[in-house]
């Protein structure tokens, strides 16, 4: 069998099985509460793999790979600003998220900030702001996952780009649209778990073909002796760790992995999954981290960075093999999209009609356009995967976590300092994202979130005092 048709075989038999599943799912999905929120009846295991699944898949098998591949032991920063985000969610979020939405009935996070009064005055101001920043940042990030699979399908099959990726689009838009959160999360477990499989496999494997850890280590030094990289000294250095810090941030912002928290059964649910999800993201992290450091004693600047896990595995397994792994983590990779469209469509059609008014097939109409609509940004405007999940993940996270975060602290915040705190962090960001980049993007990642939660903060102790 040739390494083409083993991808091709592959690829039909997992397509099929996320079909099915999307099948699966319709006969679970009556109304937008379980379009949404699979009626709030997610376990730990589901909730657990699916949210941390859709907080990390292409960004973390393509771009934490090649950062580690092309940065060297300054990518070991990525790992505690990765795990401290799942420390935050998991232990700090989750618990609450999932106690105060219940008891409001919030489907959605916009919903959940804006609070119970949201047809008018600035609670409704804040729905339109919020709906706006999550179509806005979510078309970016989505096209972000067409364009890694993209890459993936035209390296597999020499198909042309825009073949590969709508291929990929196609297949995450029938899933979804069949059936919502529940193929979603489903889904998104299957693909979480073939992720953990590729970071216990790959590197091992990769580390023995260099050579050992010694082997490894001295490729390292060599690649810092040679001053490539991000800054290592000086106020540079402190900027890059900063701003890689500032990562972890972002994730109490990111609607399509809190979602997972409002969804959950009960508390032993939210139990089991902070310490499966936990136990994936040192897995995760730190395999996609050693294999970017492997892979550059393996072939030294040879290789394209976002091309090194799919390089690897061809180099290092017998055909059929790779093919297998290339195919499945090409499909984990397209999956990732199908989290980010639920949520956009649950915006246009739960979050931004007045009360009462939002429909499945609206949900599924917003879901194929906000897909179109990120195809013809991944063909028109291309970008590195990393760059573009990141202001991504900084836009969503300036503008969504700060009022979150102080909510959930339960902090009184008067609907016009939220409305200002979600602006300001969102405008940050993208202010910052246009001026000249600093090291570690610190500017884009600090500074838009601190000035939020300096206005949430500051309005919740005036509205103390009064």
């Amino acid at each position: 069998m040739s390494r083409a048709d083993a991808i091709l075989y592959t690829l039909v038999v997992y397509k099929l099985v996320l079909v099915g599943i999307g099948l699966w799912a319709t006969r679970r999905t009556h109304d937008t509460s379980d379009f949404f929120l699979g009626g709030r009846r997610l376990g730990g295991w589901v909730a657990a793999i699916s949210a941390s699944a859709s907080s990390s898949s292409a960004w973390t098998l393509v771009a934490v790979s090649g950062m580690a591949y092309l940065w060297g032991l300054p990518a070991l920063w990525l790992f505690p600003a990765t795990l401290s985000g799942f420390l935050i969610n998991w232990l700090w979020v989750a618990p609450r998220l999932m106690r105060q939405s219940r008891a409001s009935g919030a489907i959605t996070l916009t919903e959940f900030i804006a609070g119970p009064d949201a047809d008018s005055g600035w609670p409704r101001r804040i729905v339109l702001l919020a709906s706006g920043v999550v179509l806005f940042s979510f078309t970016f990030y989505v096209a972000a996952q067409f364009q890694a699979a993209g890459n993936a399908f035209a390296s597999a099959f020499a198909l042309e780009m825009h073949t590969a990726v709508m291929i990929g689009a196609a297949v995450v838009l029938v899933y979804t649209l069949l059936g919502g959160f529940w193929a979603v999360s489903v889904t998104d477990t299957l693909q979480g778990m073939v992720m953990a499989f590729t970071a216990l496999v790959l590197p091992v494997a990769a580390v023995a073909a260099a050579g050992g850890p010694g082997a490894v280590w001295a490729s390292l030094a060599e690649l810092r002796a040679a001053g490539a990289g991000p800054p290592v000294a000086g106020i540079a250095a402190v900027g890059f760790a900063l701003g890689t810090l500032g990562i972890g941030l972002g994730y109490p912002g990111q609607p399509h992995v809190v979602n997972r928290f409002m969804a959950l059964r009960d508390t032993r649910a939210l139990r089991d999954g902070r310490i499966i999800a936990l136990t994936w993201a040192v897995i995760i992290y730190a395999g996609m981290i050693t294999l970017g450091f492997a892979a550059r004693a393996l072939y030294g600047p040879t290789v394209a960075d976002e091309q090194v896990l799919f390089e690897t595995a061809n180099r290092l397994f017998p055909p059929v093999v790779a093919a297998v792994m290339i195919a499945a983590v090409l499909s984990a990779i397209m999956s990732t999209a199908d989290s980010q469209l639920l949520v956009a469509a649950s915006s246009a059609s739960h979050d931004l009609p007045r009360r009462g008014r939002g429909s499945l097939w609206v949900s599924r109409l917003v879901v194929a356009l906000i897909s179109l609509l990120a195809v013809v940004i991944a063909l028109a405007l291309p970008q590195t995967i990393f760059a573009r999940v990141l202001f991504a993940w900084a836009a969503l996270g300036a503008a969504f976590g700060p009022p979150l975060l102080v909510r959930l602290a339960g902090l009184a915040v008067p609907p016009a300092a939220v409305f200002a705190a979600m602006a300001t962090g969102f405008a940050g960001t993208l202010l910052f994202y246009w001026l000249p980049d600093t090291p570690g993007d610190w500017l884009e990642r600090l500074v838009p979130f601190g000035a939020g939660l300096a206005i949430c903060l500051a309005a919740a102790r005036r509205s103390a005092r009064s």
